[in-house]
């Protein structure tokens, strides 16, 4: 017999007040409703079926926060197969000394085959219901690994290894709402002993027939390659190249790579037999040109409007505004350089190849300098601005000084801008004091210094002991970690006090911030066993006095360490859910139920994700039912409805949105050139369709300045077509903009235009007569005063950027630690979910998009949840008007990618100030020689609906390593990343190489040899667990300090080795497997068979270094020494405890100690079989 099955959809019944799905009238017929939290059926509801047939469903939630500990009882003497090799590791989350397998922790093991190679790795217990994470390893017929499979969850063995792996995660896939059958990345290799990859084929059965393919080739002159050269000769101490052409680049002389993405975009590099990279040509035949000097230095960088010029030889004005130019000192450092549309900036080097001073045309317009002073240690002590004269003479007076660094006093030497100086030696320091015009920052390390403004050293902190300069019984203390910074505003002489204290770990726990009114903000953590906070507590105080204010934040996690739940208390109130988290087998955020309390959430937001983990839908929005806002994204399945084009590159095909304000469905179809450029985004609604509201449309040169700009507004009733709101024509010199014309003639949108930019030496936008505005600049590039017919604004920084104060006519606001008072009365403070309304006493939640728009704000208002604001935005930041009129908060002013917009209509990113209405930056990029092919204005490599720029400094990655060893990105961007810690408290940032638009993170490559493939381009999202990580980049520098960050703010072993191959070529691995006591390097794995990103293979390189981590005190030598660097064994004893002395087989090897980090302000031990001795550095 033939059953139909009708599921049933919620299109009618009541919204409440809170996150519960409520029916209380019949649903239509073949539809489904379903909510993690909870369905209530009311008297009313009723169901009718033409086959009499009705199936419901009831499940557990999910939520693993009702879970909070799943048991884990493994003991692999008794519980594990012994036919199987393995290594079985557990990481606890409560304090033991002995192996207990009752206690919180996470657990996994990573089974080997008979040759040594991983083959199944699993996460014990890790999904919120208690089921193993499996992932398989397969070869090939050749022992090569060309399969890569997704994680899949299955019923746990106790750590046994698992059967039937990839058949259950094809099942997996296919069954659980991703409805894929094709769960694994499969790489094609070339039939050679180099094993290069010919094509990738992403995980999804859309991706099979999309693959990423390479092609390996040798020029012709067909390519058309310009032969650039250089006749470089010695000026003022420093190279001086002249740039010259020798026709075009012979068959065979170059060798010629090409990518092509899954969307058919080519990019083709050009390198020589050094391995520099010579030329990069874009899809639309746009090239960028690297020129190298004699010596083999950049010399060059023509970008692509400078290098279709036949005249950019011999046209200098043009070399000035489009190109990148370098020179360098004998040592090689470089000390001039110059960048598109801005002037020669300087700098000057010590004897220890550390920079201490940099000009840039201001700066040296005024005969100033920023200089930086070093402790013997080589960490920043001092920074400010000095007078001085030329490079060559300074640098002159920077070589008379030896070691260059400043001594720690315990009593002031001196005093400058009202600041006592716990620093001495300054006539043995470059520059010397006679020369200091202005200091504007201290930091002290090793104990506090003794200012009378210091608050009170807390002995202990939330009943947790701190760390003293004093060592402990056991030589723990303070010695080597940061302590105290002071900042000094740039248009004042206030500064801001920084104090951090430690607990016996040197975890930090403590914070006090004295701000530059004389108020406070200081912090108090306690933290779990895991280093993970149980609760934070923060009193703010503006002025010493006002009323203080307290606010206690608390976290609960689950058996993995993933937070559940996020509550927030201000001044003793009830406590209030910010966010109750639930999570999918996979590790992903499946649902998160926000605001009010556990039982009655506000909104309980669902979140879906398609096969390559890239997120899919927030709520559903074709079927809104009480969530105020849904949304979401469409890649490679556009709705056909809407003229939506397919992308397979991680590009978005569509957005859709629907908000409980006007209940209309829109829909953005998105349109890109060959660059990934965005040139259409088109508004359809599901009432009007194809009515071109909100639209905009663009066009580009080959720098990616916009060309033109066509924006339409809302159709008014009784027209036949919108409102042409702006018909933009831009005109340049070089980057800069000088003109903008707006053929539309319609003074509702851009002004009327056609008239003059102006720009300093730094190329700021100094004036932008369209709008009347007149800027000035402090030596950050940050404007300090905006003259504006609409009334005028100033800005007050610290020396380290951090805006503190804007004056706008009347009203002043206060930025304060995160605390935003205007006219001395506090408005807000920011929360994980939104932010605090203090003068009306509200939580105020935000939903954000995938970019961290805030596109809805909504409040508890006490009978239920009151929308306060609805904003949606063109693609490139212009605020929709005509229907989303709530105007909210008028002292929040958070809006696109989360910004702060200004009174001038520019939104505030933290290092310039972004025109939505133009699409472009008013300043040249701080970062844009890590973009060199790109505009130093474009905002977000012209891909705003894809990338964001967190700063204004440069659309980047962001990578976390966790405590475990995991290493993820969270943020798909371009050629910068920054690397943070698990809770994000700490971060440095590196730079990467061989950066190109199909391949965006370049050298620096994130994978795992248990083959959890990024699922997302640059974005890896694969859970933790036990497995062999990996973290590749060319940069020796970038690789050294990634492994040292790892290193310190992690509880595994870090490796890191440095490969050199035979055409004179480089790169760094830095590995993990996520355990205490051992690490291995990609070819303990594969031995001669793994292929780096460059090409090379390990087979076929040197390993000239190699370094790995110890965690621990015990052992912080290498093993087979004993803590003094004597041989605590002279024989040659098999075994673990030997392991480094036996393994040490690169020409250099290193262990670099947590411990020793700690007690002597870091350092490198170098070792061999013979014997070990204490660096400080590697060389």
């Amino acid at each position: 017999m033939n059953k139909k099955i009708c599921s049933i959809l919620l299109l009618a019944g009541t919204v409440m007040h809170y996150g519960q799905i409520v029916l209380n009238a019949p649903p239509t017929a073949n539809t489904e409703v379903s909510d993690p939290q909870s369905i209530r059926l009311l008297p009313g509801f009723n169901f009718n079926s033409n086959s009499g047939t009705f199936r419901g469903y009831l499940g557990t939630s999910g939520n693993s926060g009702n879970n909070p500990y799943v048991p884990v009882v493994v003991d692999p003497s008794t519980n594990i197969a012994n036919t199987e090799n393995y290594i079985y590791t557990r990481q606890y989350l409560a304090p033991t000394t002995t192996s207990n397998a009752s206690l919180p922790q996470i657990q996994g093991i990573q089974f080997f085959d008979g040759l040594g190679r991983p083959k199944q790795n699993v996460s014990i217990k890790s999904t919120p219901g208690g089921k193993d994470l499996v992932t398989v390893i397969p070869y090939d017929g050749f022992g090569r690994q060309v399969d890569s499979w997704l994680p899949v969850p299955m019923a746990s063995q106790n750590g046994n290894i698992q059967s039937g792996v990839e058949s259950t995660a094809t099942a997996y896939y296919q069954s659980n709402g991703i409805n894929d059958s094709f769960p694994f990345t499969h790489k094609n290799l070339e039939n050679s002993p180099l094993d290069r990859v010919l094509n990738v084929k992403n995980p999804g059965a859309d991706w099979q027939n999309k693959p990423v393919n390479f092609g390996y080739d040798a020029n012709t002159v067909a390519d058309g390659v310009r032969k650039f050269t250089t006749t470089t000769t010695w000026v003022e101490g420093a190279t001086k190249s002249v740039l010259g052409e020798n026709w075009l680049y012979s068959d065979g002389q170059l060798y010629k790579n090409t990518v092509t993405d899954e969307d058919g975009n080519k990019t083709i590099e050009f390198k020589n037999g050094q391995g520099q990279i010579i030329m990069v040509k874009k899809e639309d035949g746009s090239s960028t040109y690297y020129v190298y000097n004699e010596y083999d230095q950049l010399a060059f960088v023509v970008p692509p409007l400078a290098s279709i010029r036949g005249d950019i030889v011999a046209n200098t004005t043009k070399h000035d505004e489009l190109c990148y130019q370098y020179r360098y000192d004998g040592r090689g450092r470089l000390v001039e350089k110059k960048l598109p549309g801005k002037g020669w900036e300087y700098m000057v080097y010590d004897k220890q190849d550390r920079l201490v001073a940099s000009q840039d045309a201001n700066l040296k317009a005024k005969g100033q300098w920023l200089y930086t002073k070093y402790d013997q240690f080589g960490r920043v002590a001092i920074t400010g601005i000095s007078t001085g004269s030329s490079r060559v003479t300074e640098q002159s007076l920077a070589d008379l000084q030896g070691s260059n660094f400043v001594t720690r006093l315990s009593t002031p030497l001196f005093n400058r801008q009202g600041m006592d100086v716990y620093y001495g030696n300054p006539e043995g320091t470059y520059p010397k004091s006679p020369a200091w015009v202005t200091l504007l920052s201290l930091n002290y390390y090793d104990s506090y210094p003794g200012y009378g403004f210091s608050p009170a050293f807390p002995s202990s902190i939330q009943g947790v002991p701190t760390l003293t300069a004093t060592p402990s019984s056991d030589g723990r203390s303070t010695n080597g970690l940061p302590l105290v910074s002071l900042v000094k505003n740039i248009e004042d002489d206030n500064w801001s006090k920084n104090y951090t204290y430690y607990d016996q770990k040197g975890r930090a726990i403590g914070g006090y911030s004295i701000n530059h009114l004389g108020g406070y903000t200081k912090t108090e953590s306690l933290l779990k066993f895991s280093g993970k906070p149980e609760y934070v507590l923060t009193s703010h105080k503006r002025t010493q006095n006002d009323a203080e204010i307290n606010i206690k934040e608390s976290f609960e996690y689950d058996h993995q360490e993933r937070v559940v739940r996020h509550w927030h208390q201000v001044n003793g109130a009830n406590k209030e859910l910010l966010a109750e988290n639930i999570y999918n087998d996979l590790g992903q955020l499946q649902a998160k139920n926000v605001g009010n309390t556990t039982g009655s959430p506000l909104q309980s937001v669902n979140y879906q994700y398609n096969i390559r983990g890239w997120m899919t839908k927030i709520n559903e929005p074709g079927n809104l039912l009480n969530k105020l806002f849904a949304y979401e994204l469409r890649y490679n399945n556009p709705n056909s409805q809407y003229s939506g084009t397919a992308r397979y590159n991680g590009n978005i095909s569509q957005a859709a949105w629907i908000t409980q304000n006007d209940a209309v469905l829109r829909n953005y179809s998105y349109q890109y050139d060959g660059l990934n450029r965005l040139t259409e985004g088109r508004l359809w609604d599901a009432m009007n369709l194809d009515r071109g509201e909100y639209t905009e449309s663009l066009t580009y040169d080959l720098n990616g300045n916009m060309g033109t700009l066509k924006r339409k507004g809302r159709q008014f009733p009784g027209y036949t077509a919108p409102e042409n709101r702006d018909d933009l024509v831009y005109e340049y010199a070089g980057n800069r903009l000088t003109k903008v014309n707006d053929i539309s003639q319609n003074p509702s949108g851009y002004p009327l235009g056609g008239k003059a930019f102006g720009y300093d030496d730094n190329g700021n936008m100094t004036m932008q007569e369209d709008k009347g505005l007149t800027i000035a600049y402090n030596y950050l590039n940050l404007p300090q005063s905006i003259l504006s017919p609409q009334g005028n604004t100033s800005y007050l920084y610290s020396a380290d950027g951090t805006k503190v104060k804007k004056t706008s006519g009347s009203k002043v606001v206060d930025y304060l630690t995160g605390f935003q008072y205007e006219n001395n009365t506090l408005q807000f403070f920011p929360t994980s979910e939104g932010y605090f309304d203090f003068v009306k006493n509200k939580y105020i939640y935000n939903y954000t998009d995938h970019l961290g728009n805030v596109r809805l704000s909504y409040m508890n208002n006490g009978s239920g949840v009151e929308i306060i604001e609805e904003s949606n935005y063109y693609p490139f930041g212009v605020k929709h008007e005509g229907y989303n009129i709530l105007t909210g908060n008028a002292a929040y002013q958070y809006k696109y990618n989360g910004k702060e917009l200004q009174e001038t209509g520019m939104y505030d990113y933290g290092a310039r100030m972004y025109m939505p209405d133009l699409g472009r930056w008013g300043v040249v990029d701080p970062l844009a020689e890590k973009s060199r092919r790109w505009s130093t204005y474009n905002y977000a490599y012209n891909n705003p609906v894809r990338f964001i720029d967190p700063d204004g400094m440069q659309a980047e990655d962001k990578i976390k390593i966790f405590n475990n060893g995991d290493i993820k990105r969270t943020v798909d961007s371009n050629p910068y990343d920054t690397i943070t810690n698990e809770d994000e408290s700490k971060s440095i940032k590196i730079a990467r190489t061989n950066v190109t638009d199909t391949n965006p993170t370049g050298d620096s490559q994130i994978g795992t040899i248990n083959t959890i493939p990024l699922k997302v381009p640059g974005i890896d999202e694969a859970p933790g667990g036990e497995q062999f990580t990996f973290f590749q980049i060319q940069n020796y520098d970038a690789a050294t300090q990634f492994f040292e960050f790892a290193s310190l703010n992690t509880d595994v072993e870090f490796r890191q080795e440095l490969f050199s191959f035979s055409d004179g070529g480089s790169t760094n691995m830095i590995t993990t497997n996520g355990m205490k006591n051992l690490v291995f390097g990609i070819s303990d794995i594969f031995e001669k068979d793994y292929t780096f990103s460059a090409g090379h293979n390990v087979g076929n390189s040197t390993k000239t270094e190699m370094s790995h981590s110890h965690p621990d005190e015990n052992p912080f030598w290498p093993s087979g020494y004993n803590n003094h660097g004597k041989d605590s064994n002279p024989t040659f004893t098999p075994g673990l405890p030997w392991y480094d002395r036996k393994s040490a087989n690169a020409t250099n090897n290193y262990v670099f100690s947590k411990y020793l980090h700690n007690l002597n302000g870091g350092g490198y031990i170098k070792y061999n079989t013979e014997k070990a001795t204490y660096t400080k550095t590697k060389k």
